[in-house]
């Protein structure tokens, strides 16, 4: 576990005096001070804090992607079409926070430094460097960096479980690149989601109106006591400024993750084996459930942890490891933040009475298969029974694309994530049925879901 070295918090007198000022107008006739005479401000604050917070700025190349058509040269001489390039430059601006001064360990989000070359981090007294990348998780967007410098400040981190809608808060960052800009506001809600997912699949989301703007992405949200309580990582917006309505990753959330970076340089993630829905008032009406709060058993993946544990569809999971589990999401992060092996009490409902049983989270790449043996198309993709890291988990019946390995042949038509459903206009709804399509067909004709989409490729 990292250890972590808490500043000396702000005097209460200061504190009071700043909500007081934050909520009451001053008068023409007199000023709002200090029992000292000095007035109220969040400067003290903005000082103790702002060492801590970095400006990154990553180049980098990524692959683009292209009609399938484009990349058979029959296709393209027939036509004259030109070779298409197949990679670009990009840039990104965001933020950083120092976590541990000693060890130089950075947090800021995953999209921040995704497809990076190379990362520059400038700090508050003007120092500039490059940083490592440590490890990143886009499931919950968080990323953690090392600079090699001595005589850091790091923030120490709160307890985002503490925070109640309309604690104070403060944002700093570098939005649009300019440095530390600072901005308040307050908790304006909890455990949000965004639509669309928002690039992340863990979520349970702090929402404050402290304005966050395009390259504040990966700074401090902050309490009044100088403590480090989320990263700052969304906006929702309809033209792309500020509305008020921001988001930031809970830095208990942040924590778990960085933890498993550090001493894995990943996220060792485990899957259950189930796919479940939020449970409505009718549905909690029809299975005999007093209270529509939990999580409704709606797959149990054949052989997988929650088989064993005897959990079956209809079961409604309202408890793990003795936290109550509101809906659908509340399970999705409860299980997305354990490890593999790690052992999980689950408390779920079945015919109106509650029962209790006991499941270990199982690593994912049990039973992934690489295809270089079976098709000299495809290799270079690694593929798997459909599981509960798909959206697509109870929908579709196919084979998941687990992982692809960049510039391989593979990666010219699928990605990760990807579900093949039939191979040369065969179902397929199993990995045994996939490797029979496959190996030895001279040409292949994938049908591949992708997100809300489909469409056909052909392999030769």
């Amino acid at each position: 576990m990292l250890t972590l070295t808490r500043a000396t918090p702000l005097p209460r007198v200061m504190a009071m005096a700043t909500l007081l000022l934050l909520a009451m107008p001053a008068k023409a006739e007199g000023q709002i001070v200090n029992p000292d005479g000095s007035v109220p401000s969040l400067a003290p604050l903005v000082e103790q804090v702002s060492p801590a917070v970095v400006n990154i700025a990553t180049s980098g190349t990524v692959e683009t992607q292209s009609n399938p058509l484009l990349n058979d040269p029959f296709f393209r001489r027939f036509f004259d079409v030109p070779e298409q390039p197949r990679q670009r430059q990009v840039q990104s601006l965001g933020s950083g926070v120092v976590v541990d001064a000693d060890a130089g360990y950075i947090l800021t989000n995953h999209h921040v430094i995704a497809n990076a070359d190379q990362i520059q981090i400038t700090f508050d007294d003007g120092r500039e460097m490059d940083a490592e990348i440590v490890g990143s998780d886009p499931e919950t967007d968080i990323a953690v960096l090392r600079a090699d410098a001595e005589g850091l400040s790091a923030l120490p981190l709160g307890n985002s479980d503490e925070l109640r809608v309309g604690d104070y808060t403060m944002a700093i960052g570098n939005p649009f690149g300019l440095e530390h800009t600072v901005t308040t506001g307050v908790v304006s809600g909890l455990e949000r989601t965004l639509p669309g997912n928002g690039g992340a699949r863990l979520q349970s989301f702090i929402q404050t109106d402290a304005s966050i703007n395009p390259g504040n992405s990966g700074g401090a949200l902050i309490n009044l006591r100088g403590e480090l309580v989320g990263i700052n990582t969304a906006i929702l917006s309809r033209g792309g400024g500020n509305i008020g309505i921001g988001f930031a990753v809970p830095v208990n959330m942040a924590r778990q993750v960085m933890d498993q970076i550090i001493e894995y340089g990943e996220v060792q993630r485990g899957v259950l084996g189930v796919r479940v829905q939020d449970l409505t008032p009718e549905m909690a009406e029809a299975f005999d459930i007093e209270r529509p709060n939990g999580a409704l058993v709606a797959q149990v993946t054949p052989n997988s942890p929650a088989a064993e544990a005897g959990l079956e569809a209809g079961d409604v999971i309202v408890e793990v490891n003795g936290t109550p589990v509101s809906d659908a999401n509340a399970m999705a992060n409860a299980i997305g933040l354990l490890r593999i092996g790690d052992e999980v009490n689950l408390v779920y409902v079945r015919d109106g009475g509650k029962r209790t049983t006991t499941a270990t989270v199982a690593d994912p790449a049990t039973g992934q298969v690489r295809a270089d043996a079976m098709h000299s198309g495809l290799a270079g993709a690694t593929f798997s029974e459909v599981d509960e890291r798909s959206p697509l988990f109870g929908e579709v019946r196919g084979v998941l694309v687990a992982e692809v390995q960049p510039g391989s042949p593979a990666s010219d038509y699928l990605r990760p994530g990807d579900v093949i459903t039939s191979v040369n206009r065969q179902d397929v709804r199993s990995m045994a049925a996939f490797r029979e399509r496959v190996e030895g067909a001279d040409q292949l004709l994938l049908n591949v879901r992708r997100g809300g989409g489909a469409f056909f490729v052909v392999i030769r």
